[in-house]
């Protein structure tokens, strides 16, 4: 074997254990940069799940304020009828209706305070708080019938508690909407 041979083989040699750490050292970079990846893909969908699980309780929330409007509204009807003989049971099974659907908001509020963030938390509070005045009147109407006499004040109580109530709603939409606009 001459000199040459043995450059030849050093040569091959250095070439191939450059080959062997440059396949090590790119490996080693994909298998990172894969992890990398599947990490921002994983934060991608969480941020997702996150997205649509608090758009589903803002909408869960809204759709059961509406609810509660629509009995609201029947229960002032009944109210602006003094004279009439079966007021008090119809008074009884409405306030049994607006107790269940009060039950309905709280929930959907909570899962509003679990979601976040706090914002829309808050609002979704101060959107169930603004339900006691019409429960408030309501109580008031129902002693004031059993006692056999109607009172007006009642009525005006109970209708001056709808435009705060439509008022917290804003609210909360207006904090939902910027909630979901910065996620």
């Amino acid at each position: 074997m001459g000199d040459s041979t043995v450059w030849t083989l050093a040569i091959a040699a250095v070439t191939g254990g450059t080959a062997v750490l440059a396949s090590w050292v790119t490996g080693r970079g994909s298998t990172q940069a894969a992890r990398i990846q599947a990490e921002i893909a994983a934060g991608a969908q969480r941020a997702e799940r996150l997205r649509e699980s608090r758009r589903a309780a803002y909408l869960d929330l809204i759709e059961q304020t509406h609810h509660m409007g629509e009995l609201l509204w029947e229960i002032s009807a009944v109210l602006r009828q003094p004279g009439s003989p079966d007021r008090t049971a119809t008074l009884g099974e409405l306030r049994e209706r607006e107790v269940a659907e009060y039950a309905k908001i709280r929930r959907c509020a909570r899962v509003v305070e679990l979601e976040g963030p706090p914002s829309a938390a808050a609002a979704a509070l101060a959107l169930q708080q603004a339900t006691g005045p019409f429960y408030a009147a309501m109580t008031s109407a129902l002693s004031h019938d059993a006692d056999d006499r109607h009172n007006s004040t009642d009525l005006l109580e109970f209708d001056a508690a709808f435009r705060p109530f439509w008022a917290a709603l804003e609210d909360f939409v207006e904090a939902a909407r910027s909630a979901h606009q910065q996620e």
